[in-house]
């Protein structure tokens, strides 16, 4: 199993967690997205994944090599073909409780900060680093705390976002957070997400998935 991410891409990292979690082992395959123009449009890399964008997980799957793109798509893979360490409960309604908080996530607040958005920012529309830092800013403190506003309404949370087993909702939360610290975001009025946040970093599945371990780290 090969997983083709960035050391510093916050679905690579999602997928990461995920993996170490269920204890699977992997090789990981650098895709720098900035050096020589970004590695993610090499012919290469464009064979397992038209989209240029990491992560891409490579598995043999009933004798065949598949190459799966989309950290949420790649991590429910992992869920039904690796069912030990289960990320998702088994309740319907809770399933997709658990998935709404991943997707509020992966879809509402990562999209329109990643790496690709906020160069174009700088490079097509002419904002200052400060202008684009309060883009991100705007919109990652606001996603947030929608989802500690969840997360404080359903009751469901323990350690981690459902509970006291950590799950998808998790492998999305605490790259994000990374995230907003590194662009100094006011966590200050998320008490919840910050509790579950300093959990998770206890433990060594998060730790060892986190940017700073990773054999590409700058």
């Amino acid at each position: 199993m090969q997983l083709y991410g960035y050391f510093r891409s916050s679905a690579s990292y999602r997928v990461r967690i995920a993996l170490n979690l269920k204890k699977l082992n992997y090789e990981a395959v650098p895709v720098h997205l900035i050096k020589n123009g970004g590695e993610q449009f090499s012919t290469q890399f464009a064979a397992i994944n038209p989209e240029a964008l990491v992560p891409a997980l490579v598995d043999d799957h009933e004798g065949q090599q598949v190459a799966l793109s989309q950290s949420l798509a790649i991590m429910e893979y992992l869920e039904e073909k690796y069912p030990q360490t289960p990320l998702l409960p088994l309740d319907v309604a809770e399933r997709a409780h658990v998935r709404a908080l991943a997707l509020a996530i992966a879809c509402d607040i990562h999209p329109i900060n990643n790496l690709r958005v906020l160069k174009y920012l700088s490079a097509e529309l002419g904002m200052t680093e400060d202008q684009k830092n309060a883009w991100y800013r705007h919109w990652c403190e606001l996603g947030l705390a929608a989802v500690e506003k969840r997360l404080v309404a359903s009751g469901r949370h323990g350690r981690y976002c459902f509970g006291d087993a950590p799950g998808i909702a998790d492998c999305c939360l605490i790259p994000q957070i990374f995230n907003a610290q590194r662009f100094l975001c006011d966590l200050s009025a998320m008490p919840t997400i910050m509790a579950i946040n300093a959990h998770c970093m206890s433990l060594p599945e998060f730790q060892a998935a986190s940017p700073a371990n990773q054999p590409d780290a700058e």
